[in-house]
């Protein structure tokens, strides 16, 4: 592991990003999502991403200069057609929208079509929590997990986020749908380390430790995991007539979809008392009897925000293997590797 300052960092990865044919603003908000990732301790939503993101650029799957529009917008409800474009500009988009629909109707959802790999969807939810609402993002994507009793992959990760405003931190719940995301079996063979055998399963159904035999990957808590990725594929997905999972089984080519919503919090009592209970909820729970060898009861989101405040200010790391993933990449498009170890105040 080698320590990039994250200013630093950013500013490697949108350059990666824009010499591989990203608009100037897709690839700082694609920039600035990865490396909130990487600051939390989520490597498997970080800088890892780029050499994918360029090479689904180069194969069509991700147009990099499209401009995602507002396709109907009825009520507290919207549709946005994100063209292909990277998928943090997409799902910001639509979180704005979300949260433009809630202020005019107190809740607010926008369903986003077409949109591209998003990243971290932790990022989408904070941000409403962050202007005072209460946030919910999904995204729905082709098979990579097993479904429940399956040895194929049948559905996808899925993604769940909800964020809700505080006195103290907000809470930022962000899950998979599986038991690990992919982007840790990636970050696995990026480190050279085995996985742990109910992470993912190899051809023949089988558990494995060896990231390079994984064949898919296994669902959260079994049927549970499962059921709730299926739901998020019929919210993101069916919803609004572009299936995802049916497509893509059936022989075809399918798509990606997201979805964002924000509650407006003053529409059911005073904000400042709803921020007051949840911080009372969190010193509650925080104060129960812990179990043995747990040394402090975190809430969800605390762990990402602590080390994100650290490593802002003494440098991210990143494993070699990634460190060497992104300048071979940097080589093929004209784009330097900064000097690694820097650490930046």
């Amino acid at each position: 592991m080698k320590l990039l300052g994250a200013q630093t960092l950013k500013a490697y990865a949108s350059a990666l990003l824009q010499a591989g044919g990203y608009a100037l603003a897709h690839a700082e908000r694609t920039a600035d999502a990865l490396v909130w990732a990487n600051a939390r301790g989520a490597n498997s939503h970080g800088v890892l991403r780029i050499p994918r993101y360029i090479e689904m650029v180069e194969t069509g799957l991700i147009n990099p200069t499209a401009e995602p529009r507002l396709e109907s917008c009825d009520g507290a409800v919207a549709v946005l057609d994100a063209a292909k474009a990277p998928g943090p500009s997409g799902m910001v988009a639509a979180m704005d929208t979300a949260i433009d629909l809630a202020e005019k109707s107190n809740i607010g959802w926008c369903s986003a079509r077409s949109i591209t790999h998003a990243g971290a969807v932790g990022y989408f939810a904070l941000r409403a929590a962050e202007r005072g609402y209460i946030g919910i993002v999904m995204t729905a994507s082709g098979p990579l997990m097993a479904y429940h009793g399956a040895k194929v992959s049948g559905l996808s990760t899925n993604p769940i986020s909800i964020s809700a405003p505080s006195t103290g931190l907000p809470l930022l719940l962000d899950m998979s749908t599986s038991t690990a995301a992919l982007g840790k079996i990636m970050h696995a063979k990026d480190a050279g380390t085995a996985i742990p055998p109910e992470w993912a399963i190899d051809a023949d159904g089988n558990p494995v430790t060896d990231p390079t035999q994984v064949s898919t990957l296994t669902p959260l808590g079994g049927p549970k995991g499962s059921g709730l990725s299926l739901m998020i594929e019929v919210l993101c997905s069916v919803l609004v007539a572009n299936p995802v999972i049916s497509t893509v089984l059936g022989g075809g080519k399918g798509a990606m979809n997201g979805a964002a919503l924000a509650i407006k919090i003053d529409s059911f009592g005073a904000p400042d008392v709803f921020t007051n209970q949840i911080a009372e909820l969190v010193q509650q729970l925080k104060g129960l009897p812990k179990a043995p060898g747990t040394e402090e009861i975190l809430m969800p989101g605390e762990r990402g925000f602590r080390l994100s405040d650290e490593r802002m200010q003494t440098g991210i790391p990143l494993a070699d293997g990634t460190l060497d993933r992104l300048a071979t990449l940097g080589n093929r498009l004209g784009v330097d590797q900064p000097a690694v170890m820097q650490i930046e105040k």
